[in-house]
């Protein structure tokens, strides 16, 4: 028995992929390298002083690499087996965090024991991958077969949402959002995609232009109305296949938006809201018509797609001004453009591209970087670690992350690809969504692209959490896909 232990433990280590495992161990250690010039005082403290963040992230590098170990040597079938309790034990203690975690900046998310400091939310991405990957598992199970799947996947995304959203952590909340990428993998119709995609738009542009007023409404508005409309017409034309409805509709719109012109120049005002429902009702009442030659359930689709975004658009404002606090406001307002708040909230983004900017092609060096070592830009060691990358190493080290980032991306996926059970398949899809979530926003806040959310920046952000759940996600992962040999031996 304890030979044939050893010759499976082999065989674990033989199969594995070890090119993902190189790129984990490049991108930790260069992660702590850049812990070190962040957080680089002029006393010339080791490295690997464990009074330093560099030291303390060596020390979780390692502790991570251990976890790693210990997960290789379990047997694959065990996270397929207990995925769903691992998941209900990890909902527990989001649950008990936010009753007893302490207050961090309006945030109750980690759970702090002892000399140590725990966010259970980080841990909640590999829990709620391997119950996902469970479900998309079970037996005769299809995402298109019934509403009910959806309800059942959309269950197992939403708890854990929920449980962070009530600890008052925004950020990690949205990371789990990413998941609906895996559920497009697996059936999911492309229209959702589209649908968020197109709820995207339409808040930024109505959040945006709020000025000037075209007939008697914002500028945003207003261009979200024409927005809707020319996506109705675009459904009509290529989802129902349609051309002369779509043309009578476009044809239609166009018309009166004519006339409403010609009446607003001889100065006879026009309500706009009213004009546009007007019109919108209008055509939904003409397609209904029309629609019943045809197969109507592409029809509905359309109405109810056209119906949804004017409620939506509706509720931007009431959102916007009553949902989100004033800080994400102002963050949004920051990232938009809308405010140039360079001493208050948009003070971090700004040394952020200046530190960038100034690193030029090649940097300025290691150890050498002006904005990083005068201590301008906050949190330049946890989830702004990218401007201190960008100013000592330049363009030419920015990107060298970046491609690394990119590697270990393709390789999870081809990883994914190669997976002959659902299980590891959309496991491994859950992972590379999580790190493509994580990376694009966070390099998109550390330059101004996205708002300001509290997102870390993986395997190089300071912490211990944040770097064992990657490292967790990742080996388990790496451990699934070394059974496919196992199995076939």
């Amino acid at each position: 028995m304890e030979s044939k232990n050893i010759d499976a433990n082999t065989s674990v280590f033989r199969w594995l992929d070890w090119p993902t495992i190189i790129l984990y161990l490049i991108l930790v250690v260069a992660g702590a390298v850049s812990i070190y010039a962040a957080s680089y005082d002029f006393d010339r403290a080791s490295m690997f002083d464990f009074a330093e963040f560099s030291g303390k992230q060596f020390l979780w590098i390692g502790l991570s690499v251990i976890i790693g170990c210990a997960i290789l040597l379990f047997d694959y079938r065990i996270y397929e087996t207990y995925a769903y309790p691992v998941y209900i034990c990890v909902l527990l203690l989001m649950v008990v965090t936010i009753f007893v975690a302490p207050d961090i900046k309006g945030s109750r998310s980690w759970l702090v024991l002892g000399p140590v400091s725990l966010q259970p939310a980080e841990f909640g991405k590999f829990a709620t991958a391997l119950a996902l990957a469970k479900l998309f598992s079970s037996y005769n199970f299809n995402l298109n077969q019934k509403l009910s799947n959806y309800f059942r996947a959309f269950i197992i995304i939403f708890i854990p949402v929920t449980l962070i959203l009530l600890q008052h952590e925004t950020g990690s909340a949205l990371v789990y959002i990413s998941l609906f990428f895996v559920l497009y993998r697996e059936g999911m119709s492309g229209l959702v995609l589209f649908s968020a995609l197109c709820a995207i738009t339409y808040f930024v542009v109505a959040v945006k232009y709020v000025e000037p007023l075209l007939l008697g409404i914002p500028a945003g508005e207003f261009t979200v109305f024409c927005l809707i409309i020319a996506v109705f017409c675009c459904m009509l034309l290529f989802y129902c296949k349609d051309a002369i409805i779509s043309r009578n509709v476009l044809i239609g719109f166009t018309a009166s938006g004519v006339i409403v012109a010609l009446l607003t120049m001889l100065g006879i005002k026009v309500p706009g809201t009213w004009f546009f429902i007007g019109m919108i009702v209008a055509a939904l009442i003409y397609v209904s018509i029309a629609m019943y030659r045809h197969k109507i359930e592409r029809y509905v689709v359309s109405i109810v797609f056209m119906v949804v975004s004017v409620m939506f658009l509706f509720s931007v404002n009431y959102v916007f001004g009553h949902i989100l606090e004033p800080h994400q406001q102002m963050r949004i307002k920051v990232a938009l453009g809308i405010v140039d708040d360079i001493r208050g909230v948009g003070y971090n983004v700004n040394q952020s591209k200046i530190a960038i900017g100034s690193g030029g092609m090649t940097g300025k060096g290691f150890l050498n970087g002006t904005q990083t070592k005068l201590k301008y830009v906050p949190e330049q060691h946890t989830d702004f670690i990218f401007c201190t990358i960008g100013e000592e190493e330049g363009f030419a080290g920015s990107s060298a992350v970046l491609l690394a980032f990119l590697a270990l991306i393709l390789r999870i996926i081809h990883i994914a690809e190669r997976q002959r059970t659902a299980f590891g398949r959309v496991y491994a899809y859950c992972v590379v969504s999580y790190l493509i979530f994580h990376l694009c926003i966070n390099i998109g806040m550390v330059i101004g692209l996205c708002p300001v959310i509290g997102i870390p920046l993986p395997f190089f952000s300071y912490g211990g959490s944040a770097l064992w759940g990657f490292t967790i996600l990742l080996f388990i992962l790496l451990r699934i896909d070394a059974s496919r040999k196992e199995r076939r031996d």
